[in-house]
């Protein structure tokens, strides 16, 4: 069925329309361009920048595209002039090929400048001390440690506003990706690794937190809230969960761990030196290897040193040498 000119002028902004109502639906894309904080801010004008520097090439592309497919196409009465025989044009070749290269290399200069710029692991420049939050994915939910207060959440994060968090990431679980849109871009947890990432929010106000990568079942599950307050409300918050909440054990964290979802939970308290257990569960002198269902080995070296411990002292006495814990920056 052909087509009329006056039903292609109509449909033609009703398609438009259509589209912008779904990009609409897009929400973590409009978050990426409404930022918080400095981090984000920041990669929010790189997104702009390199944008605009690619439409210079673009828009001209797509219009002459939509011109020459006009102005040639194939009707008897076409007066454009036909050269058959034309096969080059140095002013052109200097138009199409110059223009390209010195918006690349302009896009290149920005692009390693804000690099450099945004490293996740750079301190952010403030008079206040940053305070260090620990975050591990877990099956299907996020473990929130505050070693400095002594404090764990799952699922929701306080802080305070215009102060740096130094967020420490790492997972036992598999590999996922932590995302607060509003203030920063997105950092993988990976097992037997702890990465930094510094965000700030200038602002007070509740900002959505996920899992930005697939992890199974449930992956769509793993959502969080952070809520930026004052200072002196972060400190009745953190004052309210030490006299109202239960202490996390072990036994609960193993709970924990299992795969399921899970609603917001505050503990009052942690083990002692958990995000390092869990940072350096899976590697050498660690509690668990991958694929052993969580079972214990123990390396060489410490059989060794229990079975001399036990010929000197002359009895049956073991004991058990404490795998070093360490947390690597990347």
């Amino acid at each position: 069925m052909r087509i009329t000119k006056k039903a292609a002028r109509i449909a033609a902004p009703l398609l438009f329309l259509a589209m912008l109502v779904l990009l609409s639906g897009c929400g973590q894309s409009l978050m990426v361009m409404d930022p918080k904080g400095p981090i984000a801010a920041g990669q929010r004008d790189l997104i702009i920048t390199a944008s605009i520097l690619c439409g210079i090439i673009l828009v001209p592309v797509l219009v002459l595209t939509a011109f020459i497919v006009w102005r040639y196409r194939d009707k008897p009465d076409n007066k454009a002039s036909y050269k058959p025989n034309w096969s080059h044009s140095t002013t052109m070749e200097i138009v199409w090929w110059g223009i390209p290269i010195v918006i690349i290399a302009i896009l290149a200069v920005v692009t390693v400048r804000e690099t450099y710029a945004l490293e996740p692991s750079k301190p952010l420049e403030s008079d206040k001390k940053p305070i260090v939050v620990q975050a591990t994915s877990l099956d299907w939910k996020w473990l929130f440690t505050y070693p400095e207060q002594g404090i764990a959440t799952v699922n929701y994060i306080a802080i305070p506003e215009d102060t740096p968090i130094k967020f420490e990431l790492t997972s036992d679980a598999p590999m996922n990706s932590f995302w607060i849109p509003q203030l920063g871009g997105q950092m993988y947890t990976m097992s037997g690794m702890a990465m930094t990432l510094f965000l700030q929010a200038d602002e007070q106000g509740v900002y959505y937190g996920t899992g930005a990568n697939f992890s199974g079942k449930h992956f769509n599950d793993m959502k969080f809230q952070v809520h930026a307050t004052s200072d002196e409300q972060f400190n009745n918050w953190v004052r309210n969960i030490k006299e109202s909440s239960n202490p996390l054990t072990m036994d609960g964290y193993n709970q924990l761990a299992t795969p399921g979802v899970s609603g917001k939970q505050l503990f009052s308290a942690f083990p002692e030196g958990l995000f390092n257990k869990i940072v350096t569960k899976y590697g050498v002198g660690g509690h668990a290897n991958h694929g052993s269902s969580g079972q214990t080995s123990a390396p060489a070296h410490q059989e060794q040193s229990k079975a001399d411990t036990d010929n000197k002292a002359g009895q049956g006495a073991k004991t058990q040498e404490t795998p070093q814990q360490h947390s690597g920056h990347h």
